[in-house]
């Protein structure tokens, strides 16, 4: 028979004998003085200088707050407001081009336990949806048995609006020319530095992406990108010489403000998993 007693004690009947055993309410905090009331100071100033080619004043109390955007729960994890490219489910926001008529085709690269993986003669992967200025979220693997050296092992390339590519390469322990190594903006600028994890492990690419602007045929802004491999910062704010090409030098082609991401098959196989891409506005937008 078990006997308990709510409050300041509990009486157990166990082994033919009694225990007593304290039962302590939790101290209770010291009560808080109410916090002052709001003041209109709390919202801005209007008697604050203006902000030099802005329409702002300094704290101005008007101008708009930014939308609300809740982190994805876990490292990695989409936040609120991303655009999913692939989830582990399916690939239903991919595409591949045929070469000979250019229509879209259900893409072939091979699905499994939550990863998709290119290989040679899957043809590069398009998203149906186009893009201009975004950050991206792609986590990647090289195989982990080695096969191959330099740009023949765990060669694939995320390239944004299909014509500027962040290498996507196998680079550890693995000596190529340093504009080709994984992380660089590939014949451009090599990484800041070698974040590589083993051969196998996943790697995390965080790219924040600037498109360029043209005026008909004329370069107004080139395209700009920064880039974290691994949470390691390998571009700040890099300019991108234009469209991606081997063995020569880049330049700019007019182009539209938005077109679709790639992922190249390189005719080596690479997984992918957990992408995601946000559109990025610009500041001030009015509230919603």
């Amino acid at each position: 028979m078990l006997s308990k007693r709510i409050g300041a004690m509990a009486v157990c009947l166990a082994l033919g004998g009694f225990v007593l055993i304290a039962d302590q309410a939790p101290s209770r905090p010291a009560d808080k003085p109410a916090p002052p009331p709001r003041t209109p100071a709390d919202d801005g100033f209007t008697d604050t200088p203006m902000l030099p080619q802005q329409p702002w004043r300094v704290h101005d109390p008007k101008r708009p707050h930014p939308p609300v955007v809740t982190p994805g729960a876990t490292a990695g994890a989409a936040p609120s407001d991303a655009h999913v490219l692939f989830d582990g489910r399916d690939l239903s926001q991919w595409a591949h081009r045929d070469r000979a008529s250019g229509r879209l085709l259900d893409p072939k690269w091979a699905l499994r336990n939550g990863t998709f993986e290119t290989g040679a003669g899957t043809g590069d992967l398009l998203t149906r949806e186009s893009f201009g200025d975004v950050q991206l979220h792609v986590e990647w693997a090289s195989p982990s048995v080695i096969d191959g050296h330099a740009q023949a092992r765990g060669n694939s390339g995320i390239f944004l609006m299909g014509l500027y590519e962040i290498q996507v390469l196998d680079s550890h322990d693995n000596r190529t020319y340093a504009d080709g190594q994984a992380g660089a903006m590939y014949g451009q600028w090599p990484p800041l530095a070698n974040a590589a994890r083993k051969s196998g492990e996943w790697q995390t690419y965080d790219i924040v992406f600037e498109a360029p602007r043209f005026e008909g045929a004329t370069l107004v802004t080139p395209a700009f990108q920064t880039v974290f491999w691994n949470g390691v910062a390998i571009h700040n704010r890099k300019e991108v010489m234009g469209a991606t090409v081997w063995r020569t030098v880049a330049k700019y082609a007019p182009h539209a403000a938005e077109l679709p991401l790639m992922l190249q098959d390189h005719g080596n196989p690479v997984r992918y998993r957990n992408i995601w891409v946000r559109r990025l506005g610009s500041y001030d937008r009015p509230e919603r």
